[in-house]
Protein backbone atom coordinates (compact mmCIF):
# COMPACT_ATOMS: atom_id res chain seq x y z
CA UNK A 1 0.00 0.00 0.00
CA UNK A 2 0.99 3.06 -0.79
CA UNK A 3 2.16 5.49 1.93
CA UNK A 4 0.06 8.48 2.24
CA UNK A 5 0.86 12.13 3.14
CA UNK A 6 2.61 12.71 6.66
CA UNK A 7 1.04 15.97 8.41
CA UNK A 8 4.00 17.76 9.61
CA UNK A 9 4.04 20.98 11.81
CA UNK A 10 4.81 24.32 9.59
CA UNK A 11 7.39 27.14 10.30
CA UNK A 12 6.75 28.35 13.86
CA UNK A 13 5.11 25.64 14.86
CA UNK A 14 1.82 26.17 12.76
CA UNK A 15 -0.58 23.57 11.71
CA UNK A 16 0.96 21.41 8.66
CA UNK A 17 -0.45 22.57 5.77
CA UNK A 18 -1.44 18.90 4.67
CA UNK A 19 -2.26 15.57 6.40
CA UNK A 20 -2.36 12.01 7.09
CA UNK A 21 -4.63 10.09 4.62
CA UNK A 22 -6.01 6.82 5.04
CA UNK A 23 -5.75 4.49 1.50
CA UNK A 24 -9.63 4.24 0.72
CA UNK A 25 -9.97 3.12 -2.72
CA UNK A 26 -7.38 2.17 -5.30
CA UNK A 27 -9.41 3.38 -8.61
CA UNK A 28 -9.67 6.80 -9.89
CA UNK A 29 -10.90 8.59 -12.66
CA UNK A 30 -8.10 10.67 -13.22
CA UNK A 31 -4.54 9.86 -12.00
CA UNK A 32 -2.17 12.81 -11.70
CA UNK A 33 1.72 12.07 -11.85
CA UNK A 34 3.63 14.13 -9.97
CA UNK A 35 2.86 16.42 -6.72
CA UNK A 36 5.29 19.35 -7.49
CA UNK A 37 3.74 22.73 -7.67
CA UNK A 38 2.44 22.20 -11.01
CA UNK A 39 0.81 18.74 -10.03
CA UNK A 40 -1.14 19.78 -7.31
CA UNK A 41 -2.27 22.99 -8.67
CA UNK A 42 -3.44 20.86 -11.58
CA UNK A 43 -5.14 18.08 -9.53
CA UNK A 44 -6.60 20.76 -7.51
CA UNK A 45 -8.01 22.73 -10.40
CA UNK A 46 -9.51 19.53 -11.93
CA UNK A 47 -11.28 18.83 -8.17
CA UNK A 48 -12.67 21.87 -7.51
CA UNK A 49 -14.07 21.84 -11.52
CA UNK A 50 -15.31 18.18 -11.32
CA UNK A 51 -16.13 17.49 -7.52
CA UNK A 52 -17.75 14.00 -8.57
CA UNK A 53 -14.84 12.82 -10.08
CA UNK A 54 -12.38 10.59 -7.69
CA UNK A 55 -8.71 12.04 -8.19
CA UNK A 56 -5.31 11.18 -7.06
CA UNK A 57 -1.99 12.40 -7.40
CA UNK A 58 1.14 9.80 -7.03
CA UNK A 59 4.38 10.89 -5.54
CA UNK A 60 7.31 8.91 -5.42
CA UNK A 61 8.75 10.74 -2.44
CA UNK A 62 7.34 10.97 1.05
CA UNK A 63 5.78 14.78 0.73
CA UNK A 64 5.27 17.49 -1.93
CA UNK A 65 7.33 19.50 -3.53
CA UNK A 66 10.36 17.54 -2.84
CA UNK A 67 12.07 18.54 -6.01
CA UNK A 68 12.21 21.35 -8.00
CA UNK A 69 9.20 22.81 -6.54
CA UNK A 70 11.28 23.06 -3.23
CA UNK A 71 14.36 24.14 -4.73
CA UNK A 72 13.90 27.26 -5.99
CA UNK A 73 14.79 30.98 -5.37
CA UNK A 74 11.19 31.60 -4.62
CA UNK A 75 10.72 34.95 -6.82
CA UNK A 76 7.30 35.47 -8.32
CA UNK A 77 8.28 36.52 -11.46
CA UNK A 78 6.57 39.72 -13.15
CA UNK A 79 6.36 38.53 -17.08
CA UNK A 80 9.13 40.66 -18.74
CA UNK A 81 11.42 38.43 -20.40
CA UNK A 82 8.86 36.30 -22.60
CA UNK A 83 7.75 36.66 -25.84
CA UNK A 84 4.87 38.49 -26.74
CA UNK A 85 2.02 36.53 -27.30
CA UNK A 86 3.48 33.35 -26.10
CA UNK A 87 1.67 31.20 -23.84
CA UNK A 88 4.35 31.30 -21.16
CA UNK A 89 4.08 35.11 -21.44
CA UNK A 90 0.38 35.25 -20.94
CA UNK A 91 0.76 32.69 -18.04
CA UNK A 92 3.13 34.42 -16.01
CA UNK A 93 1.51 37.80 -15.98
CA UNK A 94 -2.25 35.64 -15.24
CA UNK A 95 -0.12 33.62 -12.55
CA UNK A 96 1.46 36.56 -10.66
CA UNK A 97 -1.53 37.96 -10.19
CA UNK A 98 -3.08 35.08 -9.17
CA UNK A 99 -0.10 33.72 -6.60
CA UNK A 100 -0.59 36.81 -4.90
CA UNK A 101 -4.36 36.49 -4.51
CA UNK A 102 -4.19 33.02 -3.34
CA UNK A 103 -1.55 33.96 -0.62
CA UNK A 104 -3.85 36.93 0.22
CA UNK A 105 -6.90 34.25 0.67
CA UNK A 106 -4.57 31.83 2.35
CA UNK A 107 -3.01 34.36 4.99
CA UNK A 108 0.88 32.77 3.44
CA UNK A 109 3.25 35.32 3.85
CA UNK A 110 5.34 36.70 0.80
CA UNK A 111 6.85 40.47 -0.06
CA UNK A 112 6.79 42.53 -2.87
CA UNK A 113 9.74 43.89 -3.02
CA UNK A 114 10.80 44.56 -6.45
CA UNK A 115 13.37 43.90 -8.78
CA UNK A 116 15.91 45.87 -10.65
CA UNK A 117 17.06 44.71 -13.89
CA UNK A 118 20.72 46.46 -13.93
CA UNK A 119 23.07 47.67 -17.31
CA UNK A 120 26.24 47.91 -16.02
CA UNK A 121 27.71 48.42 -19.68
CA UNK A 122 26.65 50.42 -22.51
CA UNK A 123 26.59 47.98 -24.46
CA UNK A 124 23.93 46.27 -22.25
CA UNK A 125 21.12 49.73 -22.35
CA UNK A 126 19.81 48.72 -25.74
CA UNK A 127 18.98 45.55 -24.58
CA UNK A 128 17.51 46.77 -21.28
CA UNK A 129 15.32 49.22 -22.98
CA UNK A 130 13.87 45.84 -25.65
CA UNK A 131 13.10 44.41 -22.40
CA UNK A 132 10.97 47.12 -21.38
CA UNK A 133 8.90 47.34 -24.56
CA UNK A 134 9.05 42.96 -24.38
CA UNK A 135 7.36 44.19 -20.84
CA UNK A 136 4.95 46.61 -21.62
CA UNK A 137 3.81 43.99 -24.28
CA UNK A 138 2.78 41.57 -21.79
CA UNK A 139 1.15 44.33 -19.81
CA UNK A 140 3.56 43.35 -16.94
CA UNK A 141 2.23 46.64 -14.33
CA UNK A 142 4.18 49.23 -13.05
CA UNK A 143 7.56 49.00 -15.43
CA UNK A 144 9.65 51.83 -15.63
CA UNK A 145 13.06 52.77 -16.84
CA UNK A 146 15.46 54.19 -14.13
CA UNK A 147 19.04 56.21 -14.68
CA UNK A 148 21.99 55.42 -11.90
CA UNK A 149 20.92 58.11 -8.99
CA UNK A 150 17.61 56.08 -8.92
CA UNK A 151 19.00 53.09 -8.71
CA UNK A 152 20.84 54.19 -5.54
CA UNK A 153 18.26 56.00 -4.02
CA UNK A 154 16.19 51.84 -4.40
CA UNK A 155 19.27 50.03 -3.83
CA UNK A 156 22.20 51.84 -2.19
CA UNK A 157 24.97 49.73 -2.93
CA UNK A 158 24.35 49.31 -6.13
CA UNK A 159 26.12 50.21 -9.16
CA UNK A 160 24.51 50.89 -12.65
CA UNK A 161 24.00 52.67 -15.54
CA UNK A 162 20.03 51.90 -15.83
CA UNK A 163 18.33 49.59 -14.67
CA UNK A 164 14.39 48.31 -15.50
CA UNK A 165 12.71 48.78 -12.38
CA UNK A 166 9.65 45.95 -11.58
CA UNK A 167 8.34 46.75 -8.04
CA UNK A 168 5.52 44.11 -8.96
CA UNK A 169 8.05 41.44 -8.95
CA UNK A 170 8.34 39.45 -5.03
CA UNK A 171 9.25 36.61 -2.91
CA UNK A 172 7.56 33.69 -1.62
CA UNK A 173 8.21 30.00 -0.27
CA UNK A 174 6.96 28.00 -2.73
CA UNK A 175 7.47 25.10 -1.14
CA UNK A 176 4.81 25.96 1.37
CA UNK A 177 2.30 27.45 -1.41
CA UNK A 178 2.37 23.76 -2.84
CA UNK A 179 1.50 22.21 0.63
CA UNK A 180 -1.49 24.21 0.24
CA UNK A 181 -2.14 23.21 -2.72
CA UNK A 182 -2.26 19.75 -1.57
CA UNK A 183 -4.17 20.25 1.33
CA UNK A 184 -7.08 22.04 -0.74
CA UNK A 185 -6.97 18.95 -3.08
CA UNK A 186 -7.63 16.90 -0.28
CA UNK A 187 -10.51 19.09 1.38
CA UNK A 188 -12.06 18.65 -1.64
CA UNK A 189 -12.42 14.90 -1.82
CA UNK A 190 -8.59 14.06 -3.65
CA UNK A 191 -6.13 11.66 -2.46
CA UNK A 192 -2.38 12.07 -2.85
CA UNK A 193 -0.59 8.91 -2.03
CA UNK A 194 3.35 9.07 -1.60
CA UNK A 195 5.98 6.68 -1.65
CA UNK A 196 4.27 5.77 -5.53
CA UNK A 197 7.06 5.37 -7.94
CA UNK A 198 5.09 5.03 -11.43
CA UNK A 199 7.20 2.63 -13.50
CA UNK A 200 4.49 0.88 -15.45
CA UNK A 201 1.41 1.90 -16.96
CA UNK A 202 -0.90 -0.77 -19.29
CA UNK A 203 -4.47 -1.63 -19.80
CA UNK A 204 -6.02 -3.83 -17.80
CA UNK A 205 -6.91 -7.18 -19.44
CA UNK A 206 -9.95 -8.06 -19.89
CA UNK A 207 -12.07 -10.19 -17.39
CA UNK A 208 -14.95 -12.54 -17.90
CA UNK A 209 -16.74 -10.73 -15.69
CA UNK A 210 -16.59 -7.77 -17.69
CA UNK A 211 -16.90 -5.65 -14.29
CA UNK A 212 -18.32 -2.18 -14.44
CA UNK A 213 -14.69 -1.33 -12.28
CA UNK A 214 -13.07 -2.83 -15.36
CA UNK A 215 -14.67 -0.61 -18.01
CA UNK A 216 -14.70 2.79 -16.19
CA UNK A 217 -11.19 2.13 -14.60
CA UNK A 218 -9.02 0.14 -17.44
CA UNK A 219 -5.64 1.60 -17.06
CA UNK A 220 -3.23 0.00 -14.44
CA UNK A 221 -0.65 2.02 -13.21
CA UNK A 222 2.39 0.11 -11.04
CA UNK A 223 5.02 1.60 -8.61
CA UNK A 224 8.29 0.32 -8.28
CA UNK A 225 7.41 -1.30 -5.54
CA UNK A 226 4.57 -3.50 -6.55
CA UNK A 227 1.52 -1.19 -5.79
CA UNK A 228 -1.22 -0.82 -7.73
CA UNK A 229 -4.00 2.11 -8.56
CA UNK A 230 -6.35 0.98 -11.78
CA UNK A 231 -7.99 4.61 -13.20
CA UNK A 232 -9.65 6.10 -16.30
CA UNK A 233 -7.28 8.47 -17.13
CA UNK A 234 -3.24 9.67 -16.46
CA UNK A 235 -2.47 13.03 -16.30
CA UNK A 236 1.45 13.43 -15.94
CA UNK A 237 3.59 16.49 -14.12
CA UNK A 238 6.75 15.30 -13.94
CA UNK A 239 9.48 17.55 -13.91
CA UNK A 240 12.47 15.75 -14.14
CA UNK A 241 11.20 12.45 -15.34
CA UNK A 242 8.61 13.89 -17.47
CA UNK A 243 10.35 11.88 -20.75
CA UNK A 244 10.74 9.17 -19.16
CA UNK A 245 7.23 8.92 -18.14
CA UNK A 246 6.86 9.26 -21.67
CA UNK A 247 8.44 6.65 -22.75
CA UNK A 248 7.06 4.46 -20.49
CA UNK A 249 3.89 5.00 -21.98
CA UNK A 250 4.82 4.63 -25.50
CA UNK A 251 4.38 8.28 -26.58
CA UNK A 252 7.20 10.29 -27.94
CA UNK A 253 10.60 10.04 -26.70
CA UNK A 254 11.07 14.24 -27.61
CA UNK A 255 11.34 16.38 -25.96
CA UNK A 256 14.69 15.14 -23.98
CA UNK A 257 15.13 16.54 -20.04
CA UNK A 258 18.55 17.16 -19.71
CA UNK A 259 19.26 18.46 -16.28
CA UNK A 260 21.02 21.41 -15.11
CA UNK A 261 22.03 22.35 -11.64
CA UNK A 262 22.14 25.78 -10.17
CA UNK A 263 24.62 26.52 -7.17
CA UNK A 264 23.74 29.37 -5.19
CA UNK A 265 25.99 31.54 -2.33
CA UNK A 266 24.83 32.68 0.56
CA UNK A 267 25.11 36.53 1.81
CA UNK A 268 26.69 36.33 5.59
CA UNK A 269 23.77 37.60 7.66
CA UNK A 270 26.20 40.44 8.72
CA UNK A 271 26.11 41.38 5.25
CA UNK A 272 22.78 41.22 4.39
CA UNK A 273 22.06 44.37 4.69
CA UNK A 274 23.71 45.54 0.93
CA UNK A 275 20.30 44.02 -0.69
CA UNK A 276 16.81 44.91 -0.42
CA UNK A 277 15.27 43.47 -3.76
CA UNK A 278 15.54 41.08 -6.55
CA UNK A 279 18.74 42.61 -8.42
CA UNK A 280 19.10 40.78 -11.75
CA UNK A 281 21.79 41.13 -15.08
CA UNK A 282 20.74 42.58 -18.24
CA UNK A 283 20.39 38.68 -19.92
CA UNK A 284 22.73 37.94 -22.76
CA UNK A 285 20.65 36.86 -25.96
CA UNK A 286 23.28 34.68 -26.65
CA UNK A 287 22.79 32.64 -23.88
CA UNK A 288 20.62 30.43 -22.31
CA UNK A 289 20.33 31.23 -18.89
CA UNK A 290 19.70 34.79 -16.95
CA UNK A 291 23.04 34.77 -15.26
CA UNK A 292 24.12 35.11 -11.50
CA UNK A 293 21.29 37.41 -9.45
CA UNK A 294 20.85 38.65 -5.97
CA UNK A 295 17.79 36.95 -4.52
CA UNK A 296 16.31 38.16 -0.97
CA UNK A 297 14.47 34.99 0.44
CA UNK A 298 11.47 34.92 3.08
CA UNK A 299 13.47 33.56 5.43
CA UNK A 300 15.76 36.83 5.67
CA UNK A 301 18.63 35.18 3.84
CA UNK A 302 19.79 36.33 0.46
CA UNK A 303 20.87 34.10 -1.94
CA UNK A 304 23.55 34.64 -5.27
CA UNK A 305 23.63 33.23 -8.23
CA UNK A 306 22.99 30.77 -9.47
CA UNK A 307 25.21 29.49 -12.10
CA UNK A 308 24.41 26.72 -14.48
CA UNK A 309 26.40 23.56 -15.23
CA UNK A 310 25.29 20.19 -16.36
CA UNK A 311 24.24 17.76 -13.76
CA UNK A 312 25.33 14.47 -13.78
CA UNK A 313 22.05 12.86 -11.62
CA UNK A 314 18.74 14.47 -12.13
CA UNK A 315 17.96 15.07 -8.70
CA UNK A 316 21.64 15.49 -7.53
CA UNK A 317 21.96 18.69 -5.42
CA UNK A 318 25.67 18.40 -4.44
CA UNK A 319 28.38 19.30 -6.32
CA UNK A 320 29.92 15.83 -7.12
CA UNK A 321 26.24 13.51 -7.22
CA UNK A 322 26.44 11.09 -9.73
CA UNK A 323 24.05 8.80 -11.70
CA UNK A 324 26.12 6.29 -14.20
CA UNK A 325 22.41 5.86 -15.59
CA UNK A 326 20.94 9.96 -15.67
CA UNK A 327 24.87 10.84 -16.86
CA UNK A 328 24.45 8.19 -19.91
CA UNK A 329 21.14 9.21 -20.81
CA UNK A 330 22.40 13.13 -20.98
CA UNK A 331 25.94 12.63 -23.05
CA UNK A 332 24.56 9.92 -25.51
CA UNK A 333 21.66 12.32 -26.31
CA UNK A 334 23.10 14.31 -29.76
CA UNK A 335 20.92 17.24 -28.62
CA UNK A 336 22.98 17.82 -25.87
CA UNK A 337 26.08 17.79 -27.90
CA UNK A 338 24.64 20.54 -30.46
CA UNK A 339 23.86 22.56 -27.12
CA UNK A 340 27.12 22.45 -25.82
CA UNK A 341 29.10 22.73 -29.09
CA UNK A 342 27.10 26.61 -29.76
CA UNK A 343 27.93 27.59 -26.15
CA UNK A 344 31.60 26.16 -25.56
CA UNK A 345 32.56 29.63 -24.19
CA UNK A 346 30.23 29.91 -21.64
CA UNK A 347 29.77 26.23 -20.47
CA UNK A 348 33.05 26.41 -19.79
CA UNK A 349 32.87 29.54 -17.63
CA UNK A 350 29.80 27.92 -15.53
CA UNK A 351 31.99 25.22 -14.92
CA UNK A 352 35.10 27.22 -13.84
CA UNK A 353 32.67 29.34 -11.85
CA UNK A 354 30.85 26.23 -10.19
CA UNK A 355 34.25 25.12 -8.42
CA UNK A 356 35.90 29.13 -8.15
CA UNK A 357 34.48 30.75 -5.32
CA UNK A 358 35.94 34.30 -6.10
CA UNK A 359 35.07 33.91 -9.51
CA UNK A 360 31.63 34.13 -8.53
CA UNK A 361 31.85 36.75 -6.70
CA UNK A 362 33.52 38.87 -9.51
CA UNK A 363 30.30 38.33 -11.27
CA UNK A 364 28.50 39.61 -8.39
CA UNK A 365 30.91 42.38 -7.81
CA UNK A 366 29.73 44.23 -10.70
CA UNK A 367 26.61 45.11 -9.61
CA UNK A 368 28.12 45.74 -5.84
CA UNK A 369 31.47 46.05 -5.45
CA UNK A 370 31.40 45.92 -1.64
CA UNK A 371 30.76 41.84 -1.63
CA UNK A 372 34.10 40.25 -1.30
CA UNK A 373 34.49 36.39 -0.92
CA UNK A 374 34.82 36.95 3.05
CA UNK A 375 30.96 37.79 2.42
CA UNK A 376 29.61 34.47 1.01
CA UNK A 377 29.06 30.95 2.00
CA UNK A 378 28.59 28.21 -0.04
CA UNK A 379 25.01 27.70 -0.59
CA UNK A 380 22.05 25.18 -1.19
CA UNK A 381 21.34 24.37 -5.03
CA UNK A 382 19.19 23.35 -7.74
CA UNK A 383 17.82 21.64 -10.52
CA UNK A 384 16.40 22.28 -13.31
CA UNK A 385 14.75 19.88 -15.87
CA UNK A 386 15.63 21.58 -19.43
CA UNK A 387 13.66 19.84 -22.22
CA UNK A 388 16.08 20.20 -25.58
CA UNK A 389 15.27 18.94 -28.45
CA UNK A 390 17.05 16.86 -31.23
CA UNK A 391 18.55 20.20 -32.59
CA UNK A 392 19.82 21.05 -29.19
CA UNK A 393 17.25 24.11 -28.95
CA UNK A 394 15.91 25.04 -25.00
CA UNK A 395 12.55 24.32 -25.49
CA UNK A 396 10.92 27.25 -24.68
CA UNK A 397 7.29 27.28 -24.01
CA UNK A 398 4.90 24.83 -22.37
CA UNK A 399 4.83 21.39 -24.09
CA UNK A 400 1.64 19.01 -23.48
CA UNK A 401 2.00 15.85 -25.37
CA UNK A 402 -0.66 12.23 -25.50
CA UNK A 403 -0.38 9.38 -27.26
CA UNK A 404 -2.24 6.77 -29.74
CA UNK A 405 -3.69 3.02 -28.91
CA UNK A 406 -5.43 2.18 -26.00
CA UNK A 407 -2.85 3.71 -23.41
CA UNK A 408 -1.71 6.82 -25.23
CA UNK A 409 -5.21 8.26 -25.68
CA UNK A 410 -5.62 7.59 -21.51
CA UNK A 411 -2.56 9.93 -20.92
CA UNK A 412 -2.10 13.79 -21.34
CA UNK A 413 1.70 14.12 -20.35
CA UNK A 414 3.13 18.15 -19.36
CA UNK A 415 6.64 17.26 -21.05
CA UNK A 416 7.71 21.20 -20.60
CA UNK A 417 6.87 23.37 -17.53
CA UNK A 418 9.35 26.21 -17.51
CA UNK A 419 10.25 28.82 -15.50
CA UNK A 420 8.39 30.50 -14.21
CA UNK A 421 6.42 27.39 -13.83
CA UNK A 422 6.31 27.99 -9.92
CA UNK A 423 4.69 31.96 -10.24
CA UNK A 424 2.48 30.76 -13.12
CA UNK A 425 1.11 27.57 -10.98
CA UNK A 426 -2.55 28.43 -10.90
CA UNK A 427 -2.95 30.00 -14.53
CA UNK A 428 -1.01 26.73 -15.79
CA UNK A 429 -3.11 24.55 -14.11
CA UNK A 430 -6.47 26.19 -15.43
CA UNK A 431 -4.87 25.47 -18.89
CA UNK A 432 -3.86 21.92 -18.36
CA UNK A 433 -7.52 21.63 -17.03
CA UNK A 434 -8.70 22.47 -20.32
CA UNK A 435 -6.76 20.62 -21.95
CA UNK A 436 -7.26 17.60 -20.33
CA UNK A 437 -11.26 18.29 -20.33
CA UNK A 438 -10.79 18.60 -23.80
CA UNK A 439 -8.84 15.23 -24.73
CA UNK A 440 -10.55 12.98 -22.14
CA UNK A 441 -14.12 14.58 -22.29
CA UNK A 442 -14.41 15.12 -18.61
Amino acid sequence: MAAALRGRAGPGGAPALWRLQCRRRSSFDVAVVGAGIVGLATARELQQRHPSLALAVLEKEQEPAHHQSGHNSGVIHSGIYYTPGSLKARLCVQGAALCYRYCDQKGIPYKQCGKLIVAVEQDEIPRLKALYERGLQNNVPGLKLIGAKEIQEKEPFCRGLMALDSPYTGIVDYKQVAQSYARDFQEAGGTILTGFEVTDMEMAKESPAQSEDGLKYPVIVRSKKGQEVTCGHILTCAGLHSDRLARISGCSPQPRIVPFRGDYLLLKPEKSYLVKGNIYPVPNPRFPFLGFHFTPRMDGSVWLGPNAVLAFKREGYKLLDFSPGDFLDAVTYSGLWKLVLRNVSYGLGELYRAFSLSAQVRQLQRFIPEVTTNDVLRGPSGVRAQALDSEGNLVDDFVFDGGSGPVGSRILHVRNAPSPAATSSLAIAAAIADEAQRRFRL
